[in-house]
């Protein structure tokens, strides 16, 4: 279990160190989401039935914004934000794990040498996560048009579930590239098939964390979508703030685990450092 939670142990002691860092990306992901469109697709889905046209879930599961130009922009920014807070975030957070001491020195050099890293992760996760909109949105129009009720609920719930395992399960292949480039110096490909045999002994681990992580979110989500448009805004920044530190810190902490790397922040304060 640690290698799905033990991160949270991470961010609970060191929450004024990295909690800057999660702000602006939280601010423009929560307004990277089509409020109309999720409270729409939640009140359908629970008080009608799952039948919803392929914009309307594309609208409701996607990050980026289509309803709009301001949405658009909301969204670019979105992917900005989470590359310029990441990259810092990572260094330091990478340095504290490795040799105990919460500094600034180095910042800019590791920021520099991070940058087109942290860029394609935030790149590729994002197509991932698009493509998986798309599909899951194709299939669930598909769904929509069974005439029985029961059985179109029946499917919805299935094919949610496959379609999501399957973003999950691949979603872990690379999620230890980053951390392992960063501490190694390996070159894109070494790094990947390196990191990609720690990540086979955590693959379910790593799993069940993103399961439980995307499932509360759902929830929470779903919940926020029935208050005032405000409310809801400022509620997801709140989540979005956990989720963007504990998908990035849970990186960091699994692979030195994985990579059997001592935890010099943790050893120190052992020390009584």
């Amino acid at each position: 279990m640690r290698a799905a939670f033990g991160h949270w142990k991470y961010i609970a002691k060191n929450i004024w160190f990295v909690l800057p860092f999660a702000v602006l990306p939280a601010v423009f992901l929560a307004l990277s989401l089509d409020y109309t469109s999720v409270g729409a697709t939640v009140r359908t889905f629970f008080t009608v039935t799952p039948r919803e046209g392929f914009v309307e879930y594309f609208r409701t599961w996607s990050l980026i914004r289509i309803d709009g130009v301001l949405g658009g922009v909301y969204s670019a920014l979105a992917f900005v934000a989470v590359i310029l807070c990441a990259v810092p975030m990572l260094v330091l957070v990478e340095k504290h794990m490795r040799i105990g001491k919460r500094t600034l020195s180095g910042l800019m050099k590791g920021s520099l040498s991070l940058f087109f890293s942290v860029f394609l992760v935030v790149l590729g996760y994002l197509a991932l996560y698009e493509v998986w909109a798309v599909v899951l949105s194709a299939v669930l129009f598909v769904i929509a048009q069974i005439k029985i009720t029961a059985l179109a609920y029946v499917f919805y719930v299935l094919a949610f579930l496959l379609l999501t395992f399957a973003l999950f399960y691949v979603a872990t292949v690379f999620y230890l590239w980053l951390p392992c480039r960063q501490a190694t110096g390996f070159g894109p490909y070494e790094a990947f098939l390196y990191s990609y045999r720690l990540m086979t002994g955590v693959r379910w681990k790593l799993i069940l964390g993103f399961t439980v992580s995307f499932f509360s979110c759902m929830v929470c989500t779903a919940l926020f979508s029935l208050l005032p448009e405000a409310a809801f805004r400022v509620l997801l920044l709140l989540l979005y703030a956990a989720l963007f530190l504990s998908f990035l810190i849970r990186m960091e902490t699994v692979y030195f685990e994985t990579d059997k790397l001592d935890r010099e922040d943790v050893l120190k304060s052992y020390r009584g450092y």
